[in-house]
């Protein structure tokens, strides 16, 4: 299968995303997540008055995109494969790591090898996927996967604050971490990934409906992209404003923004999604492999899909 590379890309905005003039611009809607790790794409955006904010957790964000609720989402890398719509990534920012993330993690009472059923975070669609992966590749076992709500601590309807396995997603990682001496056997997803595949790995994307207005889309990239870029400038102020009121150590915050998680889309994290996608084809965990398009790269825009 032949690969979309972004013509030119070096970690701007495609060529064909130039800065159309202020009065054609137009207002859209983006749906976002309130964890920790979506600050430097999002923490600012609020304040643009083309733009308006959608809050949910990730696994829920691409019902909103399908169901027109909001224009641009933050979505779960996966969803772009699993959507029964085509959709579109803008290349303008991403959730990503090279490495241990802290904030996507496995927990075990048992060696992993062992490991017969996992409570998944119901937060995260592409997490799952990746777990599975791993698992079969690094371990050569498939467990049972049993949804999990991991804020309420409940399973089938039962209370259940501490399973045998659970796999946790985002803040409560850090904030509300379950105790080491209860789960000696841990892994972390991002690492995981990097010392089987040597590649970063992309968790989510911005992405839209293959039907967008484009000129919408050209409004959110240019926002996204000047915001994230302005966020990368001022992340101490960030970290000092916004982080703190979350209950995460100013230090971690720190090295947790600079260290662990990525936000750059460039061809490094295109590459990884391709292999990503390739390899969830593989274990038959999607049921179809789109190829994926990029949004302003190589004159590609909305429609045009296979």
């Amino acid at each position: 299968m032949s690969r979309p590379r972004l013509s030119g890309y070096d970690g701007v905005m495609p060529e064909t995303l130039t800065i159309p003039p202020r009065e054609t611009w137009r207002t859209v809607r983006l749906g976002v997540v309130s964890f920790i790790n979506t600050l430097p794409l999002i923490d600012g955006l609020e304040q643009l008055r083309d733009v308006t904010l959608h809050y949910s957790v990730p696994s829920l964000l691409i019902d909103m995109l399908l169901s027109d609720e909001v224009d641009v989402a933050l979505c779960s890398s996966i969803d772009y494969q699993r959507s029964p719509q085509p959709l579109l990534i803008l290349p303008v920012g991403l959730l990503g790591c090279h490495g241990p993330t802290l904030t996507v993690r496995l927990y075990s009472t048992l060696p992993l090898e062992r490991i017969k059923r996992i409570y998944c975070d119901t937060d995260s669609h592409t997490s799952v996927v990746l777990l599975q992966i791993l698992l079969r590749e690094q371990y050569g076992i498939s467990p049972e996967l049993v949804d999990y709500d991991a804020r309420e601590y409940v399973a089938d309807n039962h209370p259940l604050e501490y399973p045998e396995a659970m796999m946790l997603i985002g803040d409560k990682v850090v904030t509300n971490s379950p105790p080491a001496v209860r789960y000696p056997h841990q892994l972390d997803l991002g690492e995981a990934w990097r010392e089987l595949t040597g590649k970063p790995f992309v968790f989510a994307l911005w992405m839209a409906r293959h039907d967008a207005d484009p000129a919408s889309l050209r409004t959110a990239s240019i926002a996204l992209d000047h915001q994230r870029r302005h966020n990368q400038e001022r992340l101490d102020v960030i970290i000092h404003t916004r982080v703190r009121s979350g209950n995460w150590p100013v230090d971690l915050a720190k090295s947790y923004f600079t260290q662990r998680i990525t936000y750059q889309f460039d061809e490094a994290h295109l590459a990884s999604l391709e292999l990503f996608f390739d390899k969830a084809q593989e274990h038959n965990l999607i049921e179809r492999r789109r190829p994926v398009h990029i949004f302003g790269s190589s004159g590609n825009r909305a429609g045009g899909f296979d």
